[in-house]
């Protein structure tokens, strides 16, 4: 059975309609990702399954309880980290733990949060004086220090450094193996294909496709392109007439090889019997932004 069930979700505000008829199921243990542009009705739909926010129709289920029936109880089950939070400037690390443990019934033990996240020399620092790298090791401390079987972590890693974006995923990647079930909104096309298991892609409200990162790259022409330059002038025959090629065009000294299934291997046994070296070989396949593409119609905005 589902962990979380979402069914044609709706949520207008005055004439503009944020989530329309969004449909969703995440299993036990996954991290279940909803990307899409800024603005797409991500946030929405998470503060809805976290009944932070009240749909205007459809239903929703956590762990078979109502957001919005049984807010009290989800409390206790569902930690959530925010796109827009932000603590008290004064307020200590260990405080702010402290504080937040408080409100569960069953915490976990702060201190050792603190260790597993990196943030024990941090413990008496006072919230202003963190890094933002720092500052979302504690958003995700808090949003774990009720123990909860969900964690909603909404744009993580917006406005981190390349490093301290990597550093987040992994602290993701060992909460999941805490046997956390985990939604996570993001913008990010790396961030999504290293991170879930699954992405539900948003735009204008509404979901356009449901899979797994491979899966939607699989939507896309599977073509591929060999990209390189070759060690001697190159007679485009020898290749064209490989199964596995569908066109070859060479300009200023660079070769570019299209085709299907193992390409990569018949071009290269190719040119070994003719003593060609491929300089500089690229292999150029669809990605998880030309899914995006084929699947909305635009790229996604940074």
């Amino acid at each position: 059975m589902p962990i979380i069930e979402v069914t044609n979700l709706r949520k207008r505000y005055g004439d503009r309609v944020a989530v329309r008829d969004v449909s969703f199921e995440v299993a036990e243990g996954e991290i279940f990702g909803l990307l899409g542009p800024n603005g797409a009705g991500k946030t929405t739909t998470v503060e809805c399954v976290a009944g932070l926010r009240i749909p205007d129709s459809g239903a929703v289920s956590v762990l078979g309880f109502d957001p919005r029936r049984d807010a009290a109880e989800l409390r206790q089950l569902v930690g959530v980290q925010l796109q827009e939070s932000r603590l008290p400037d004064r307020i200590r690390v260990g405080e702010a733990l402290d504080l937040y443990s408080s409100f569960y019934r069953r915490p976990a033990d702060w201190t050792e949060l603190l260790d597993e996240l990196g943030l024990a020399e941090q413990r008496n620092t006072a919230y202003k004086k963190l890094s933002g790298g720092q500052r979302q090791r504690l958003s995700i401390a808090l949003a774990l220090v009720g123990s909860p079987r969900v964690a909603i972590l909404d744009e993580l890693t917006t406005g981190l450094d390349p490093q301290a974006r990597r550093d987040t995923w992994q602290l993701i990647e060992r909460v999941r193996e805490r046997g956390v079930t985990i939604v996570l909104v993001t913008h990010f096309m790396e961030e999504a294909e290293r991170l879930c298991d699954r992405l539900a892609v948003i735009d204008s409200g509404g979901v356009v496709a449901v899979d797994s990162p491979a899966g939607l790259v699989a939507r896309v022409d599977p073509e591929q392109r060999l990209r390189f330059r070759p060690s001697v002038p190159l007679d485009d025959a020898l290749l064209t007439g490989l199964a596995e090629v569908t066109s070859v065009r060479s300009s200023g000294g660079q070769t570019v090889v299209t085709g299907r299934g193992d390409l990569l291997q018949a071009v290269t046994s190719v040119l070994a019997r003719h003593r060609i070296v491929a300089a500089d070989l690229r292999i150029e396949q669809p990605s998880l932004d030309d899914a995006f593409v084929e699947l909305t119609g635009h790229r996604l905005d940074r």
